[in-house]
């Protein structure tokens, strides 16, 4: 809702040829990127398994449109793949909540003609694994997963984000980055975690271990791409790695961290990612060894694209820096090293940003980028509210965190997970809290 208001802003002239007929294509493409919202509105809000389904399925083909339709080179290409992965993710899934509607209907069980309501299985799933043998149950959870897998991504089913983000345009890419593909992440913690709490745990390892693979998979790739666009979709893959590891770690911090996590990365992603799309709209190409020396001829942009790279390199003070603390810390109270190889990442993610920023930006000006302008009001209108966000919320989390916080002990009550106790010779006279999944001093 905060976004997509600034994406129309920033997309203002992503569309300004007129099509052979003289009828110009902005009010499509306008309302392809509506129509993106509405459904993942729905999908957040679904209270009907079935309902988020085809929601979640439908969002694909106004996103197929507006990469195909409205991107760069390679485009037909990207939004292909795109389309048969996320596809292919949501016919596994099908099959799943097909099982799980057919679970709801077998003999003795509490929903005689069957439900789709979330409400209603997540509490029969709470109180008796709906009754069915743990290996249904397992199936039935990397059904929902793998379909939530594809959406997120999760390594290794990524390798169609890095081509749809550079294929399509700006407004578009952040469009999937920041708001569609988080309806991956939300379902993890809403549908895997609350229908299959001990499928869940079952397999939280191995999402873990992922997880891992993909947070320092991105970064690394990052290091070594040319293509200005192609990095910045790929630290996403690093971060989509962070928020996964939170929600799979089980501890209140490490989910609390990972939606804290959705909200900043939507933020920082698109700051970095819009920035740099005003830039090559300017020079005309995405290869990074076309630049140098744009801070002396565009401060202003200089300037943001750095705060913004800071922030996606999680600097204390900018707002991811507390979502990023917060799944490291709660990873490490139950899987530690796990948390200690992705803060790995946390080099690999200064290498990247600050050499990044110092091919472009500093250094003599390179020839052709002389006449590269300076952020116009539209644009600063766009960036400013975004960088103003990371400051504050680097700052100041209280307000998103006191809305996640009880939504996360919910979970963690009907999962029927703790925070593990601390341990160490310090920790005495401690006795755990089960009510506040923790432990308070005696």
């Amino acid at each position: 809702a905060v976004l997509v208001p600034l994406l129309l802003l920033a997309g203002w002239n992503d569309v300004s040829e007129p099509e052979p007929t003289g009828r110009r294509r902005i009010h499509i493409y306008v309302a392809l990127i509506l129509v993106v919202e509405s459904m993942v509105m729905v999908s957040f809000t679904a209270l009907d398994v079935l309902l988020f389904y085809v929601f979640f399925e439908a969002m694909l083909i106004p996103m197929y449109f507006l990469i195909g339709g409205f991107g760069g080179p390679g485009r037909s290409r990207a939004a292909v793949k795109f389309l048969l992965y996320n596809l292919f993710g949501g016919l596994i899934m099908l099959a799943a909540v097909i099982g799980l509607y057919v679970v709801t209907v077998r003999a003795g069980s509490p929903f005689p003609g069957g439900t789709f309501d979330f409400r209603e299985i997540v509490a029969a799933a709470s109180t008796d694994g709906l009754g069915v043998d743990a290996g249904v149950l397992n199936s039935l959870f990397l059904g929902f997963m793998f379909a939530f897998a594809v959406k997120a991504p999760l390594w290794p089913f990524h390798t169609w984000l890095p081509g749809a983000a550079t294929a399509a345009t700006p407004t578009t890419a952040v469009l999937m980055m920041a708001i569609v593909d988080k309806v991956g992440t939300f379902a993890m913690l809403r549908y895997c975690l609350q229908l299959f709490p001990e499928s869940s745990a079952y397999f939280a390892p191995l999402i873990v271990t992922l997880a891992v693979i993909g947070v320092v998979y991105g970064a690394l790739l990052a290091i070594g791409q040319t293509d200005l666009m192609r990095l910045i979709a790929y630290t996403s893959i690093s971060h989509f790695g962070f928020i996964i590891l939170g929600i799979f770690a089980m501890t209140s911090q490490g989910q609390a961290g990972s939606a804290l996590y959705m909200v900043n990365h939507g933020i920082s992603t698109a700051a970095l990612f819009l920035v740099a799309g005003f830039l090559v709209s300017r020079r005309g190409t995405r290869v990074i060894a076309a630049y140098g020396g744009v801070q002396k001829v565009a401060p202003v942009m200089a300037g943001t694209f750095l705060v913004a790279g800071l922030a996606t390199l999680s600097l204390p003070g900018l707002a991811p820096f507390v979502s990023e603390f917060l799944v490291l810390v709660g990873t490490f109270t139950r899987y530690p090293v796990a948390a200690v190889i992705a803060t790995s990442a946390l080099v690999l993610a200064a290498i990247y940003v600050l050499w990044l920023y110092q091919r472009v930006m500093t250094g003599p000006v390179t020839k052709g980028n002389e006449r590269i302008r300076d952020l116009v009001p539209r644009e600063v209108a766009v960036v400013a509210p975004l960088i103003a966000a990371l400051i504050v919320l680097g700052f100041y989390p209280k307000p998103v965190l006191d809305i996640v916080n009880p939504a996360v002990s919910q979970i963690m009550t009907t999962i029927d997970q703790h925070d593990p106790a601390p341990t160490g010779p310090h920790v005495t006279g401690y006795v755990a809290d089960q009510d506040n999944h923790g432990g308070a001093p005696r």
